[in-house]
């Protein structure tokens, strides 16, 4: 038989939760491996305070469409989201959200390095 945990709504609790750095640093490689189009394991991911902040550090390539295809049909550039810079900058908003909303730091900052290109086998658009 197991005891059911009081309802506290609207008080504080004594104590402190934590979340591993381990695990922050999971959650980052994860959330800029989705919104790049890449693996997970292709993503380096580092912390550094910033006043009081965290501020992510992201190395990673990119996922882009086949270069002949573009070569034929530069639509495909629009297609894929945009130029390299336009993803970028939109990945970093779209990590630091979701950083932010899934562990509840607060993030100072993401700035993001690519590292290289991952074309799209096939010419498939994620």
């Amino acid at each position: 038989m197991s005891a059911s945990a009081p309802s506290l709504q609207g008080q504080a609790l004594s104590g402190h939760n934590r979340i591993s750095t381990q695990a922050l640093t999971s959650l980052a490689k994860a959330a800029a491996a989705e919104a790049l189009g890449v693996d997970t394991h292709d993503v380096r991911a580092d912390w550094a305070d910033d006043a009081g902040l965290l501020a992510l550090s992201l190395v990673s390539p990119i996922r882009i469409p086949p270069l002949p295809a573009v070569v034929r049909d530069a639509g495909r550039v629009a297609a894929f989201g945009g130029s390299i810079l336009e993803r970028t900058v939109a990945a970093k908003a779209r990590i630091l959200s979701t950083v932010t909303a899934l562990s509840g730091a607060r993030l100072s900052r993401v700035d993001i390095r690519i590292s290289g290109v991952k074309p799209i086998e096939g010419g498939r658009v994620l």
